[in-house]
């Protein structure tokens, strides 16, 4: 991909669009990276009780959200204007070591179905960066009180 200096906000955001569009990743992929995700995390034993506690019977939104959530992060698609980090930290049921378990269900839901190896990298890039920005303001660090 070309460098980002000297680029608009525009044209950057139109070069990670055509990057990942060229991966094979699109509002299509991303319902079913989606949709198949969360078919595995409810079905998941350790996974599905702590999603089914916290969304219940409110699964068409969260999955409305998820959806808007990872094309933004995934190409930029401007759509999700949520605060994960404060909807995360009041979760007092998960565990730290659950971060560990999300990440190998989402790099196997990605290995199933991403077109290429190098979507499976893409998405996963984020994800742990994401995963380790949400475990650090859930648990803290050694420098950096926890919540607990």
């Amino acid at each position: 991909m070309d460098s980002a200096i000297g680029v608009t906000a525009r044209e950057r955001r139109l070069q990670i669009q055509a990057h990942a569009l060229a991966m094979g990743i699109d509002d299509a992929f991303v319902s079913r990276l989606v949709e198949t995700f969360y078919q595995r995390i409810r079905a998941h034993e350790l996974l599905g009780p702590l999603f089914e506690q916290v969304i219940g019977d409110n699964w068409d939104p969260h999955l409305a959200r998820m959806k808007d959530f990872w094309a933004s992060v995934a190409y930029n698609a401007g759509r999700y204007s949520g605060k994960p980090v404060p909807a995360h930290v009041k979760l007092t049921h998960v565990e730290e070591w659950h971060f560990g378990v999300w990440l190998g269900l989402f790099r196997q839901t990605l290995q199933d179905i991403a077109p290429n190896a190098e979507v499976v990298s893409y998405f996963m890039e984020r994800a742990e960066r994401i995963a380790e920005s949400l475990r650090l303001a859930m648990f803290g660090h050694l420098e950096i009180p926890n919540r607990r």
